[in-house]
């Protein structure tokens, strides 16, 4: 219902009189057109006090002005000579006030009127009602399936409001447009947004679209059926102009095969054998040959699907984003903390304080330094331990022993065993 103004920005010519007719919108998706006699400058969205159809003053916005308005009259089959209603002036705090104080009573006034129709057992359903902007008149939209005798409502509602009341009668689709709501696919109303014009919607729209017809799905908030079916029904009609709708079975030697299902766009009709899980989809030039062959008293073999040559060959792979991390694997930080978590563990020991032999198969294969280095430090079992000597003792010249490395671990443990030793030379 918004409208984008796309001639503001546009230089008019010097001696140009501009449009004189204004469009002001009310409450809902009501608009109407007003003559600007005061020529006053408007701008979209401003407030303004208009003639109403009777006594007083209503309030409303502009929603549109300038050569659109022309526009839009010629789009409603409106002439301009017909306006008769005119712009009073440009709403003052007072009338601002005023129309406040009247939209805030409307949610308990329809309520009031609600428990007003129960009472008389009237079969309508009072879904909005809208002030006038001076507060003397309001006017009840209702939906009823038939024509309902609301004489006595209008004097009960006249006696306890104190206003004049305007009865009208509504569709469910301008129910709904009224309201406003969220539908399923996720946006505002179509009716409530931009749709003015309401079609006819026939549940053949979805079954050439191929719908399943479930009310549920195709329904509405307003309990009718979708007025997006209709938004693609002309490609789908373009479509099927190429498709045989009078073929449902192909007589082949095996047995008779059942149409189950229609591609529209691409063209191609699936068929199965009775008691059979798979569906074979052949295309529309097949069909119509084997369709041919039964009229003239012959039978295919059977049916096979054979694939078109565009299918056989293999398309080159278009991916639609960019690897900007570049060819590094996901998980490369995780490999590298696990490699910093793996540190050598030192060797543990038997109470006996024999170290556990591994066998060949689970160990791994060690560097020749480090072999050479626990090849060192391994206790001989061969030749007995060299016993310690003063000083002054032994033979002169004799090369010194090759001091052994010491792991920290068995530091405290072979103190022990040298001051064993030094006390059996005493």
């Amino acid at each position: 219902m918004d409208v984008y103004d796309w001639l503001t920005d546009m230089d008019l010519p010097s001696n140009y009189k501009p449009f004189d007719i204004v469009e002001v919108r009310f409450k809902g998706s009501r608009k109407e057109f007003f003559v600007n006699t005061e020529n006053l400058y408007l701008e979209m969205g401003e407030m303004v006090a208009v003639e109403p159809s009777t006594g007083g003053y209503d309030i409303g916005h502009v929603s549109l002005t300038g050569e659109l308005v022309r526009l839009q009259l010629k789009k409603n089959r409106v002439k301009a000579e017909d306006v008769a209603k005119k712009v009073y002036r440009k709403a003052t705090e007072k009338d601002v006030e005023k129309f406040n104080a009247a939209k805030e009573l409307e949610w308990e006034t329809m309520h009031r009127a609600r428990t007003l129709a129960l009472d008389l057992g009237l079969s309508m359903k009072i879904s909005d009602v809208d002030y006038q902007g001076d507060k003397t008149k309001a006017t009840f939209y209702y939906t009823a399936e038939g024509r309902v005798d609301f004489r006595e409502l209008i004097k009960r509602m006249a006696e306890s409001f104190r206003i004049r009341i305007e009865m009208r009668q509504i569709g469910m689709r301008q129910e709904a447009s009224r309201l406003g709501g969220i539908g399923s696919c996720g946006r505002e109303l179509c009716c409530s947004t931009w749709l003015t014009d309401f079609k006819t919607v026939s549940t053949s729209a979805a079954r050439y679209q191929n719908l399943s017809l479930n009310t549920l799905k195709l329904a509405g908030q307003c309990g009718k059926l979708k007025c997006c079916l209709n938004y693609e029904l002309d490609s789908y009609m373009d479509a099927l102009k190429d498709i045989p709708t009078d073929i449902d079975r192909i007589d082949t030697e095996i047995g008779m095969a059942y149409l189950q299902k229609t591609d529209i766009f691409k063209k191609t009709m699936w068929f199965s054998y009775p008691k059979a899980e798979n569906w074979i989809p052949l295309t529309v030039d097949k069909v119509r040959e084997f369709v041919q062959m039964n009229k003239g008293g012959q039978k295919p073999t059977e049916l096979l699907y054979i694939e078109p040559e565009e299918e056989t060959k293999a398309k080159p792979i278009n991916y639609d984003y960019e690897n900007v991390v570049g060819q590094d694997s996901l998980t490369r930080l995780d490999d590298r903390n696990k490699k910093k978590r793996r540190k050598k563990k030192p060797a543990g020991k038997n109470p006996n304080g024999e170290t556990p032999q591994k066998s060949a198969e689970s160990r791994p294969a060690r560097p020749p330094r480090q072999q050479q280095a626990k090849a060192e430090n391994a206790p001989r079992t061969d030749s007995p331990k060299p016993k310690a000597t003063t000083a002054g003792e032994g033979t002169e010249g004799a090369a010194k022993p090759r001091p052994k490395r010491r792991n920290n671990n068995n530091r405290n443990r072979d103190r022990r065993n040298n001051n064993n030793n030094e006390n059996k030379t005493e």
